[in-house]
């Protein structure tokens, strides 16, 4: 089954919500409409029993809650802060366009629009918000996997230390034997397990090595989802 994207479209002009209900469904997503700022948010708040939308796109101006601060409380929410937002607006202000990007905005879309480049922008969004999830997952899995790594070191370390104990006493029991060479076969088992065991060892040292060597060069999903901060003259 084809997993169909939910939209949340917030404005209060009604021809501007008919018109995006229309378009989108036609291409086959879902389309929520929200005719003031209150009700937009309410979608939102209630995505944990509903589902949240994959994407909102929102007027700036609306009735009872600004766009602006619909913006700033799905950013501020760990649970709603990966939804792309796109904002619409009718002020061409770059200092306000600056303002919204720093916020956590997705994009900037100035009214009148075409719908062609806002159907491209929603896609591109929602695209974009499809590779983090996936960067999430996979950070997730090494995460999960170093820990794996750490617990297998831990084992092995009592494991060996008990195979050397096991040695200690083959090595006492060998001496004191009538069957010494039954002792010694059971010696010798005892230091091909160990050999194995230390090579395992080794295998997991390089590994650790690797991985702390990968981990200083990548940047992580908490640096790239920050805003880049430096000087803007507008």
């Amino acid at each position: 089954m084809i997993n169909r994207k939910k939209i949340l479209i917030a404005d209060h002009d009604a021809l501007n919500l008919d018109f995006f209900d229309v378009m989108l469904s036609k291409l086959g997503f879902i389309v929520e409409k929200a005719k003031d700022g209150h009700e937009a948010l309410s979608r939102v708040t209630d995505g944990c029993e509903e589902g949240y939308p994959d994407l909102i796109v929102i007027n700036t101006v609306l009735p009872k809650v600004s766009g602006w601060e619909i913006l700033k409380a799905v950013k501020a929410d760990p649970k709603t802060a990966v939804i792309p937002v796109l904002l619409l607006s009718e002020i061409d202000d770059v200092k306000e366009i600056v303002e919204a990007f720093e916020i956590g905005a997705d994009d900037y879309i100035l009214k009148p629009f075409n719908f062609s480049v806002v159907l491209a922008r929603i896609r591109a969004a929602l695209r974009n918000n499809v590779l983090f999830s996936q960067l999430r997952t996979r950070e997730k899995r090494l995460t999960l996997a170093e820990k794996l790594t750490v617990n297998l070191k831990h084992g092995f370390i009592n494991l060996e230390k008990a195979i050397d104990e096991l040695m200690s006493e083959l090595t006492q029991l060998q001496t004191k034997a009538a069957d010494k060479s039954f002792a010694g076969q059971l010696l010798e088992k005892a230091m091909q397990v160990q050999n194995i065991f230390s090579k395992s060892e080794k295998i997991i040292e390089h590994t650790e090595t690797e991985w702390e060597n990968l981990k200083k060069q990548e940047i992580g999903l908490t640096i790239l989802e920050k805003p880049i901060r430096g000087t803007v003259n507008c």
